[in-house]
């Protein structure tokens, strides 16, 4: 019997080859020539998909987020990695402060300096850089994936099926790398690329190149971890499962490459645990699945032991691997497999049966546990393991909520629909599950990652929306590879290729003495089994194979061909449109939107970014601005300005106090901020400004300081009472609404006492106050009392005196992940899921609570102020447009008495308000014949017999 390595010299000579004849060899150059071209196609197109935003906008950096990694850049560029590692920003959370250093996630931050330095130099600035990263690495990441897809469809990697995988392994029977192969050669093999596996990576580049669910982390303009994540997390998948290949003796010591590119990975986002933990799970199926080998096992030790080694160096990792649970369970697999291997090699040295083996495995695996066991005993009291984060937390329980009102507020924690999914994926909702079904049938070590990955995915996906980005690549690859096969059959149909290879493959089989050299024993097997039940099956099947040889079958397979491939043609062509225009919403920076006048002119609004530059240009170096947390990055990114909070969300106590000044009373929240700020900014202009967001804010208050909402833990009493915007009396009452409406709702006015309008934007979209009566005494006690380390670097802040009294009040709040502390809050926790799954309920107990409360005093209650002569006359005598006269022309034209009357009681010079052409309210109420809004006005002493600027007097629009 010729042997393995014969064998298989003879497959891959000339004579034997599929690229045996100079014909073959022509087309085989064309067709690979075909795909390298439509790759080259892809990857141009994913350029300037990504483009989109930078061409329209310009280099700008977007969102919220963005902001910190453009600051940290910029200071790691200026300062240096030691002051870096070791920097303090006392800007940010004020009054504490925030160690940046070492709670940052470095890798985006470094590759950007780097670029800056070394690749780049002065032909581009950091701005710029910054804003292509995300372009360059969705290139790079859209590569990969093609590589993914390719490793999972090579022969040698995709020879066997899942059911005879698990069947081998009930049986207990191991099978060896080489069942894994395929039974023939590809159909085309040059410069050690083959088919269908180059079309397979082809398509899934082409389809993760433009897939929004990647889009929308990899825009022009969007420099967030993800971005270069993404590329980090595919790069570390390619190499695990080039590690496993099967025929290559030494593929294991691709592991030191994963483990390198998992270094990077935790260094560049939070999502490493992801990346670790899939890995490990993978590992963890191989041995389930009876595949530990000694490869598996170098494999996966060497890129434990490398990454893991290299992760703890940064800061903001540590010892987290071996001591947090979220990621405990890889370091479990990696002593597993210790113990496998030792086993292993018991079982070869000792010549041990297979129920032999089997006793010493759990001998060891008893023992191993007992010991493991006794450990986790004694290193738990001491609070040695970290707890889940309520983020992973939420991943695992059944309800979509994670009893964080913090982390619940955020859109993108919330779970998945299917109408997310189409949105993100599209048409790969459908190739996916095939490319899935596929690749059960085309099983081996490195396919059967993908299997893993692709549940795990859908799994975290489906419970928070935002890890549909997740999804991207393993949608990705397996739609290549569902699309990639199916078009290498149909061109090969169409090439007359399918029949030729089939022949020589038979004829081969005839001639070659292998066909010959099995056992007697496996003849016979083979002949019971042809003559059992299944011989109708393979009569059949080879009856089947023989009609699609004729002339006729093989113009039924062209013609199935050609259908499929137009088929696709159309199905692509319609997907690349989406796509591109999903990616022009998505290349909408946020910062910058755009607006349509009524003329229909398209404009671009800029409010926010010129309400920051005016923060910075109009404001002392050391000005504090309060905010909610969500423009903390903002702020601090391009006005540079202390800011109360930011999107880091690492202290929920101290988010919770500015909630609680934001959305309690107008005294409670000027007594708070006064001892923290000195101007405050609000977003307006509807929308998701910040009075849509307020029911969350006071939400988040109440977390903490529970006389914020008594009786009501989600706080219903604060929102909206309907449809039409109208607020509960608890929002009315709020420092956030008279900010907020000031002089845009009837009877809001900020108090000239407390408030000094010192800014509003082109568009209405930010109002920025300067607080009055600040205190300089806790600004002082504040950079006088900081509480250094050792080091000299860590100097945490700390709350002035001036808030004793609120801080007092406050409870520290105990998610449910934190045991270690002895720390629980069950009632609040109850409390809180009962009514968030029973809202109707939930605000009926707080109606029920304000009621025993008794009633309370409103703005509306309060005395109508009165106007002399002289006021009326002086406010009669202005025309001029305003907030306030097309605020009272909607009211008058909207018939909104309520609102009128209650805007009069609070300023009753509304009344004799005018605009730019001469008319008022009165002009408006008989122009809509409104006859309630002309007695109100009237009755005020509102004249009716007044001429506008075209000499019309109301009563002569009456009569119009």
């Amino acid at each position: 019997m010729p042997s393995k390595s014969s064998s298989s010299s003879a497959s891959s000579s000339p004579s034997s080859a599929s690229v045996g004849s100079s014909s073959d060899y022509v087309i085989g150059l064309a067709l690979l020539g075909a795909v390298l071209y439509a790759i080259g196609v892809f990857l141009q197109n994913a350029y300037e998909i990504r483009l989109q935003a930078i061409q329209e906008f310009g280099p700008v950096i977007h969102e919220f987020d963005p902001y910190f990694n453009w600051r940290a850049t910029q200071y790691l560029d200026e300062n240096g990695s030691k002051k870096f590692f070791t920097w303090f920003d006392h800007k940010v959370w004020y009054p504490l402060g925030r160690p940046v250093g070492s709670t940052i996630y470095p890798g985006m931050q470094f590759t950007a300096v780097y670029l800056k330095r070394y690749v780049f130099g002065d032909s581009m600035s950091l701005n710029d850089v910054c804003c292509y990263i995300p372009v360059w690495f969705g290139v790079a990441a859209t590569f990969l994936v093609g590589c993914i897809a390719f490793e999972a469809s090579l022969p040698e990697n995709s020879g066997g099926h899942i059911f005879g995988v698990v069947y081998d392994a009930l049986r207990g029977k191991y099978s060896g790398p080489e069942s894994m192969r395929g039974a023939s050669r590809p159909r085309l093999a040059l410069l050690g690329l083959s088919s269908p596996s180059l079309e397979c990576a082809a398509f899934a580049i082409g389809f993760m190149g433009v897939v929004p669910a990647h889009l929308m982390r990899s825009v022009g303009g969007g420099y967030d971890n993800e971005s270069v994540a993404v590329t980090a997390m595919t790069l570390t998948f390619w190499l695990w499962m080039r590690s496993l290949r099967s025929g290559e003796e030494y593929s294991y010591l691709v592991g030191v490459f994963t483990g390198l590119a998992y270094f990077y990975m935790a260094a560049a986002w939070g999502g490493y645990i992801f990346v670790l933990n899939l890995i490990a799970a993978h590992a963890a199926f191989l041995v389930v699945l009876g595949r530990f080998s000694t490869k598996v096992y170098k494999a996966y030790s060497l890129f434990y032991v490398v990454g893991t080694s290299l992760a703890i160096q940064i800061p903001v990792v540590g010892w987290s691997p071996l001591k947090s649970l979220e990621q405990l369970p890889a370091c479990a697999v990696f002593l597993g497999y210790q113990l496998l291997h030792y086993c292993e090699v018991q079982r070869k040295k000792k010549k041990l049966t297979r129920g032999d083996a089997f006793k010493l495995r759990v001998q060891v695996a008893v023992g191993a546990l007992a010991v493991v066991t006794l450990l986790v005993m004694l290193v738990t009291p001491s609070g040695y393991f970290g707890p889940i984060s309520s983020r992973v937390r939420g991943l695992f329980v059944p309800h979509t909520k994670t009893g964080n009102p913090l982390v619940d507020s955020v859109a993108e924690h919330q779970a998945a629909s299917q109408q997310a999914y189409w949105q993100y994926l599209h048409i790969l909702c459908f190739l996916a599950p095939a490319g899935f079904v596929i690749v059960l049938f085309r099983f081996g070590d490195s396919a059967s990652f993908l299997f893993v990955y692709a549940i795990t995915a859908y799994f975290f996906s489906h419970k928070m929306v935002r890890l549909v980005l997740l999804t991207a690549p393993i949608a990705s690859a397996l739609g290549g590879i569902a699309v990639g096969r199916v078009v290498a059959w149909s061109v090969s149909m169409l090439l007359g290729e399918g029949s030729e290879v089939e022949e020589k493959g038979t004829k081969k089989v005839k001639a070659n003495g292998e066909s010959k050299s099995k056992s007697k024993d496996g003849k016979k097997k083979k002949e019971k089994k042809s003559s059992g039940s299944l011989s109708g099956v393979a009569a059949i099947r080879d009856g089947f194979m023989e009609a699609s040889k004729s002339t006729e079958g093989k113009i039924v397979k062209a013609i199935a061909a050609v259908v499929l491939l137009g088929s696709l043609y159309m199905q692509a062509s319609s997907f690349k449109t989406y796509a591109w225009k999903i990616s022009a919403s998505l290349s909408n920076p946020s910062i910058i939107l755009k607006g349509q006048t009524r003329e229909g002119n398209i404009i671009k609004v800029d409010d926010y970014r010129e309400a920051y530059w005016w923060l910075r240009d109009n404001t002392p170096e050391d000005a504090r601005i309060m905010a909610w947390w969500d423009y903390g990055y903002q702020i601090t990114g391009i006005a540079n300005r202390t800011t109360i909070a930011d999107g880091n969300t690492w202290n929920h106590e101290h988010i919770a106090l500015l909630g609680k000044a934001l959305t309690g009373s107008v005294e409670e929240g000027y007594q708070i901020a006064r001892h923290l700020a000195d101007y405050v900014l609000i977003w307006g202009g509807g929308g998701g400004d910040d009075l849509a967001k307020s029911p969350h804010l006071a939400r988040i208050a109440n977390s903490v300081y529970r006389d914020h909402c008594p009786g009501d833990v989600t706080c219903r009493q604060f929102g909206f009472v309907d449809r039409q915007g109208t607020p509960s009396a608890m929002m009315e009452e709020s420092f956030l609404y008279a900010l907020h409406s000031h002089r845009l709702k009837p009877g809001v006015i900020a108090d000239p006492e407390k408030f000094e309008p010192v800014y509003r934007s082109k568009y209405g979209k930010v109002r920025i106050y300067k607080l009055l009566g600040v205190s300089r005494k806790s600004k002082r006690w504040v950079e006088q009392n900081r509480q250094c380390d050792a080091g000299g670097w860590f100097c945490p802040g700390q709350y002035p005196p001036g808030l004793r009294e609120i801080l007092a009040k406050k409870k520290d709040f105990a998610q449910l992940e934190d045991f270690n502390r002895g720390a629980s809050d069950e009632q609040y926790q109850k409390e809180y899921f009962e009514n968030l799954n029973n809202p109707e309920l939930a605000r009926k107990r707080a109606e029920m609570k304000k009621k025993e409360e008794g009633p309370t005093k409103s703005k509306n209650d309060l005395p109508a102020k009165t106007l002399s002569d002289e006021e009326k006359i002086e406010i009669y005598s202005r025309w001029e447009d305003t907030e306030d006269t097309t605020l009272m022309w909607k009211i008058v034209n909207g018939n909104a008495v309520d609102d009128l009357e209650r805007w009069l009681k609070a300023d009753p010079g509304v009344a004799w308000l005018r605009s730019g052409d001469g008319r008022g309210p009165m002009w408006w109420a008989f122009e809509s014949k409104n006859q309630d809004i002309v007695t109100i006005l009237m009755k005020m002493g509102v004249p009716h017999s007044d001429k506008d600027k075209n000499g019309l007097t109301p009563v002569d629009l009456l009569k119009e």
